[in-house]
Order: C-alpha cells, then structure tokens, then sequence
C-alpha cells in the first residue's frame, strides 16, 4: 500500500474524547526544537499525556510530537523539513520497505526490543525487515473485520464472513471507506487468499463488493460509520474491529467484534528511527519504552483509540484484556491476513476498484 489516504480510524477520538493538545505543532516549515527533546510524528494514539509523561520523567526530556495520519502525510512533512528535525516515526508496518528503500529509515538491532514476548505472526520480518536488516518494530495491532451490536445480531451469525451479504440486514449494515480491508475482505468471501490477489480476481471482488453496498445503508468514514453503529442506525459495521468498539464499551457494552470462521484483516502499526536523526540513542529508548510492558498498556488504551499491544507482556487489567478479547488472539492472529503489501501499479488498479464501487447504484 502506498498511502493510507482514507484510514482515519487514528482520529477515533474525535468522535468520543476531546482532542489532545499537548505538544500538538501546527504545519509548516521545519521546526526549531530545543535541546533535550524528542521529536516524533506520530498518529494520535502516543499523544496520550497519561502514556509520554513517565518517559519524559525518566529521561528528562520533551517529546514533540506532529500528528499525521498516513505515510504520504508523513512524507509532505519530511519535504518541509531538514535532516535532524525527526527522529522517530510511527507507521504502517506494511510501508516498512518503501521507506526503507528511500534512505528514511535507520536500521535497528533487534537485541534492543523485546521479540521473545512479540507473537511470531506480528513479528514477521516480512512487515519488519528489509533484506534480513530490521527497520521497524511491531507496537500495536487490531483488525478490519466485523464489528456488531449483539443486542440486535445474533453473535454466532457475525462468525459466517458472508453474514453482511445476507438480505435480511439490508438497510442495517455500514461500510467502513477504506479500500485495502474492504478488497481484502471481499477476496475472503469469495474462498481468495489475499496475499495472491492479481488482475484476474479483480472482476469478482468488484461485484462482491457492489452487493455489499446494495445491502448497505451506508459507506463512510470511521466517524459517520461508528456514530451509526453505536446509535443503533446499523447493526454491524464491515471493517470494524476493536478500534471502534473497545473504546466505547463502558457506555456501549453491546458492541462487539469478531473475526469470521474464513478468516478477517489485520492492520499492524510499528516504530522505526530517522536515518537523519540526530538523538538515535533517545529514539532507541523511546521505543523501548513503547515496547515495555508499562508503554504496552497505555498504548493499547489509549484516549485516542484501543488496539491490541504487540509485547504480549503488556500490563493490562483483566477488565481491559476482556474488551480487547485477549483469549481470542491467538486465533484471530491466526486466521487474520495483513494489508497488502503491493506494487503502485497494482495499488492504482485498486483505487479505480474501490471507486467503480463507490460510484455503483
């Protein structure tokens, strides 16, 4: 994937929670910083006070932090920018080669992070690493699946993949408006493998898909798709998962998610250093701290949006682990496919997919 032009899932709490403000830096030209600081862009998530103060604490410093919500965000930054003003990035780990490949990306020592308590799958150094040298570290993860009111589904109809499809929820359904899930799902349904998707199974996935939407009240964006779920205006949500349930279970405890019996969509967020960075040592030890069992737990509750913690040592409170359904990850990692991991060209066909469909009656 090139971009993640519509996944504005990170900006969770814009529906829920009053944004965050701390250190919050407006767009422009390169920053001045001043000296004992950490300067990182980052999705909304780390922006959490409740996770950066202890390190900050510990190590004392600022961490500075500029929100961004895709790696062609992250890149129209870098233009405006000089080397050293970055030093740590947070992304999509299936980007981890396309930066790499470009000189962005410092390489890493895998000894400096905690990989005996990382799960394998999140691990895999097809999303970490480049040629056997390690670029990015796995922090946080979740799924594009099903997310449901089971106060109106039944729960066990929510693990047949096909279940949105189903005519009598027509009119009760929504679509979340991100491509890459959405292809990847319908491919799913059809019996695909996603990871060996080409142009002959682009066809099928487009009429799967424009039955979805024919079932469908609704395709949107994570703030008019959640709003419509958690007031009762659908019942279930195509690629939803616990980023949009987990954070309001305490006021929606009907919401719900799963990952259907064939199997559902993985999204997977690391942390990687500036090649140009000029305080890697400090960006080491930020990640560090991100991966601790402490970092992990704030992390993965964090105000912006909740997600499941990579290190599977993070501390978390039975009550919390209940919401993220941690019992359930071994299967879900199991049976969950990552975004694609694809060439422009392929990602372009995709795009014009995902419009056709948009523009279908």
């Amino acid at each position: 994937m090139t971009a993640r032009v519509h996944d504005d899932h990170r900006f969770l709490a814009r529906l829920v929670l009053p944004a965050l403000t701390l250190g919050v830096l407006t767009c422009g030209a390169s920053p001045a910083w001043a000296d004992g600081t950490l300067n990182v862009l980052t999705w909304c998530d780390h922006e959490d006070p409740t996770l950066l103060k202890p390190f900050e604490a510990a190590n004392g410093v600022k961490v500075n932090f500029k929100d961004i919500d895709s790696t062609a965000a992250a890149l129209a930054v870098l233009k405006q920018s000089k080397p050293g003003d970055w030093d740590v990035l947070v992304i999509d780990e299936t980007d981890t080669g396309r930066l790499s490949k470009m000189g962005i990306l410092a390489p890493l020592s895998a000894e400096d992070y905690p990989f005996s308590t990382i799960p394998a799958t999140i691990a895999d150094p097809k999303l970490t690493s480049v040629d056997g040298t390690l670029y990015t570290v796995p922090e946080k993860f979740g799924y594009n699946t099903v997310a449901y009111n089971k106060g109106n589904v039944d729960p066990a109809a929510m693990t047949e993949i096909n279940a949105p499809w189903d005519s009598k929820y027509k009119g009760r359904v929504a679509v979340y408006d991100y491509y890459v899930p959405e292809i990847e799902y319908a491919a799913l349904a059809l019996g695909k493998d996603p990871a060996t998707l080409g142009d002959a199974d682009l066809e099928a996935i487009k009429d799967k898909l424009v039955a979805l939407k024919q079932n469908a009240a609704m395709v949107g964006d994570v703030t008019t798709v959640q709003q419509a779920l958690a007031t009762g205006a659908v019942d279930m949500l195509v690629g939803g998962g616990e980023w949009v349930t987990a954070g309001l279970a305490k006021d929606q405890p009907n919401l719900d998610y799963t990952i259907p019996k064939e199997g559902g969509v993985r999204w997977q967020q690391g942390l990687g250093v500036f090649a140009s960075s000029n305080e890697k040592p400090l960006a080491v030890k930020f990640i560090q701290y991100i991966l601790s069992p402490e970092g992990q737990g704030k992390l993965a509750t964090s105000s912006c949006y909740w997600g499941m913690p990579a290190n599977s040592a993070a501390l978390l409170t039975p009550a919390q682990k209940t919401i993220l359904r941690w019992n359930d990850q071994a299967a879900f990692v199991k049976s969950s496919h990552p975004y694609l991991q694809m060439t422009p060209e392929f990602d372009k066909k995709l795009q014009a997919l995902w419009a056709s469909v948009l523009q279908s009656k």
